[in-house]
C-alpha cells in the first residue's frame, strides 16, 4: 500500500492539498482526455481506499471515463460494486485506464461506448447494464456537456439543444428505463452543480439544465419515496476536469479555474467521489430528495 492511500485519511490544511491556481493553457477539443491535462487530475488511482461499503450493489455510471464519473467507478469498484460504465467513444483511451483500474478491485466490470443524446442508446444501454450485472440497483448519472459562449446571441438552438438532450434528456431517459429494474432500497444518483443556484454568465445553456436536474431530482424523490427508492443529487463546485478545457471556460479562465472559492483552487474528481459513496450506500437510507453540494465553500441553499 503506498504512502499517498495511507495518507487518505490524514488531517492536511484543505487549500494546499491539491494543486492551486495558475495553471497553464491547455486547449483540447471536446469531449477532451484527462491524460492530457496539466496537472493531471487525481480520480483516486492510489489516493482512493474502499471499505466494502457498496459491496454486491450493481451500479451503471455514465460519463465514467474521465473527472467525476470516474471518480466514482475506481470509488465504487474499491467498495465493492459491480460495474457497468459508458463514455464517449473519443473517450476510449481514458475509458481503458479507469476499466482496468476498477476491474484490479476484484469486481465485474462491462462498458458500452456510445452517446447519450440518443434515446434509444440509453434505452439500450439500460437494459444491457441490467442483463450483464443480473439486476441493477444503482444509477449514477454523472455524464454532462459544456460550452461556454460568451453572448446569447451567438448561442444557437443546435448548442442549446445539445446541453440539454445530453445533461437533461438522457438523465430522463435513463430514470425511466431503469425504474422497472430498479428494487426497494435502489438509489438514483443525479449530478447538478453550483451552476444551478450561482450561473456563470458564459453558461446560458448549461446552467440551466443543472437547476432543472435539482428540480427533476426532487421530483422524482417524492414519487418514488413509496416504492423505497432514494433519489439524490451531488452538486459540485469548480472541479479539475476536462470538461473545462475543452470548451467548457475560455483558456484565460482555465488559468485561473477555482481561484475564486473560499479554498482558492478547484476540487479534484476524488474529493467528490465519497459523496456518491454515500449516497448510494445504506448509510443514506434516510436521505432523498437532497442536493450534496461538495462546492470549495461556495454557498449553496
Amino acid at each position: 500500500m503506498s504512502d499517498r492511500i495511507l495518507d487518505q485519511f490524514a488531517m492536511r490544511d484543505p487549500t494546499t492539498q491539491y494543486p492551486r491556481p495558475p495553471f497553464e493553457e491547455q486547449p483540447q477539443e471536446p469531449p477532451g482526455l484527462a491524460r492530457d491535462m496539466l496537472p493531471r487530475p487525481d480520480h483516486g488511482e492510489t489516493s482512493y481506499r474502499g471499505f466494502g461499503r457498496l459491496k454486491g450493489r450493481k451500479a451503471l455510471i455514465t460519463g465514467a471515463d474521465s473527472g467525476i464519473g470516474r471518480a466514482v467507478a475506481i470509488a465504487f469498484a474499491r467498495e465493492g460494486a459491480n460495474l457497468f460504465l459508458t463514455y464517449l467513444p473519443e473517450e476510449q483511451p481514458d475509458a481503458e485506464e479507469v476499466i482496468e483500474l476498477a476491474k484490479k478491485a476484484g469486481v465485474q466490470v462491462h462498458a458500452m461506448a456510445g452517446n447519450l443524446r440518443h434515446e434509444d442508446f440509453c434505452k439500450e444501454l439500460v437494459e444491457r447494464a441490467h442483463t450483464a450485472l443480473g439486476g441493477l440497483d444503482v444509477l449514477v448519472n454523472v455524464a454532462g456537456h459544456q460550452i461556454y459562449e460568451e453572448k446569447l446571441q451567438d448561442l444557437t438552438s443546435e448548442a442549446f439543444d445539445a446541453t440539454f438532450k445530453i445533461n437533461v434528456y438522457a438523465m430522463f431517459w435513463l430514470c425511466k428505463a431503469a425504474l422497472p429494474h430498479l428494487p426497494r432500497g435502489a438509489s438514483i444518483i443525479n449530478t447538478a452543480s453550483i451552476q444551478a443556484y450561482d450561473p456563470s454568465a458564459i453558461l446560458g445553456d448549461y446552467a440551466p439544465t443543472k437547476a432543472a436536474i435539482v428540480a427533476f431530482t426532487k421530483a422524482l424523490a417524492k414519487q418514488l419515496g413509496k416504492e423505497g427508492i432514494r433519489v439524490n443529487a451531488v452538486a459540485p463546485g469548480p472541479v479539475w476536469t476536462p470538461l473545462q478545457p475543452a470548451g467548457g471556460q475560455p483558456q484565460e479562465k482555465v488559468k485561473n479555474f477555482g481561484a475564486n472559492v473560499p479554498l482558492g483552487r478547484p476540487g479534484q474528481p476524488v474529493e467528490v467521489a465519497p459523496a456518491y459513496v454515500f449516497l448510494a450506500s445504506q448509510e443514506a437510507s434516510f436521505v432523498t430528495g437532497e442536493i450534496y453540494g461538495v462546492t470549495g465553500g461556495h454557498a449553496t441553499p
